[in-house]
């Protein structure tokens, strides 16, 4: 049977991974008892109380609605993610075991911030004496996202491990023939933290899933390059070439860097357009913040313009 540390099972009820409920190596009664023999022997009663008291079927449910909102088209949705994730965080930056998954969260945190940020913006829906559906608030344009994304970009300060890694990461990139300043693409994914280990799999600077990783020639076996700052920065390079290659827009390619490039071509053969606006409002909620993000980040740390890489 898979052993899971009952503290990553915390995290996981909170993350955007895409947990396989299914996966019969996993007993579903064993993790539950997990993540309640760890919250008696570890946290306080505040934090206990706040815990789902749940059962087996109930906790395949509560995970397929944490997927949902993470996976869904309603950037607002996360922000109800907010205040569980300052609880998670914490404690997974307390044990050593669990720091990997602390430095992934810590530099997911900035989406549930705008997220909330966005939500305060919307006026609630106006009731009426009636049984008519109120329609769900859509999201923001893509423009309006590019703007509060400078917002909050334009007074951060360089991430711990930007000055040791920047230099050393353009020369890696302008050999692959990539622009120099996507390499702050490690902003974005890590926080320039190169242990950062999603719940999902993904792992290093630039969070490259196992297939991917193969797919442009790292090892995972006996030891994972995706950790190691060249042959992770190499594959990113190559893969952010490829798609760019592909769609032809750097948008687009940030876009299928993120959500997949297949979710994105289908995108964008249904809606017969190559402009990533087009399509924005119909991709996952975290990249519909992912590719304003990071061109506000290149803005703010290079005063490069994306489209114009």
């Amino acid at each position: 049977m898979m052993k899971l540390r009952p503290l990553v099972l915390v995290l996981l009820l909170i993350s955007s991974c895409l947990l396989h409920a299914d996966d019969q190596t996993v007993s579903w009664p064993d993790l539950i008892k997990g993540v309640q023999q760890f919250a008696q022997d570890n946290l306080d009663t505040n934090v206990l109380n706040a815990l789902p008291q749940v059962d087996d079927a109930q906790a395949q449910k509560f995970l397929r609605d944490i997927q949902t909102q993470f996976q869904g088209d309603y950037v607002i949705d996360l922000a109800a993610l907010r205040s569980t994730a300052q609880t998670v965080l914490p404690l997974l930056a307390s044990q050593e075991e669990t720091q990997p998954y602390a430095a992934w969260l810590k530099a997911q945190m900035d989406y549930l911030e705008v997220a909330d940020e966005i939500r305060l913006t919307i006026p609630p829906p106006v009731t009426a004496l009636t049984n008519q559906v109120v329609p769900r608030p859509v999201n923001p344009p893509p423009q309006k996202e590019r703007e509060l994304w400078t917002k909050k970009v334009s007074v951060e300060p360089w991430p711990d491990g930007a000055n040791q890694y920047v230099p050393q990461l353009k020369p890696i990139f302008i050999a692959q023939k990539v622009p120099a300043e996507l390499v702050w693409l490690a902003e974005v994914e890590s926080s320039f933290d190169r242990r950062a280990e999603s719940p999902a799999g993904a792992a290093g600077l630039f969070q490259l899933m196992p297939e991917t990783a193969k797919r442009f020639g790292l090892s995972l076996w006996p030891f994972d390059q995706r950790f190691q700052m060249q042959p992770s920065a190499t594959a990113s390079a190559q893969y952010l070439k490829k798609l760019h290659d592909h769609f032809g827009d750097w948008r687009l390619a940030l876009a299928a860097y993120n959500a997949g490039e297949g979710r994105v071509q289908k995108l964008l053969d249904r809606y017969k357009t190559r402009r990533y606006d087009d399509i924005a409002g119909h991709l996952p909620a975290e990249t519909q913040m992912y590719v304003p993000r990071v061109e506000a980040v290149i803005k703010h740390r290079e005063g490069a313009n994306l489209e114009s890489l």
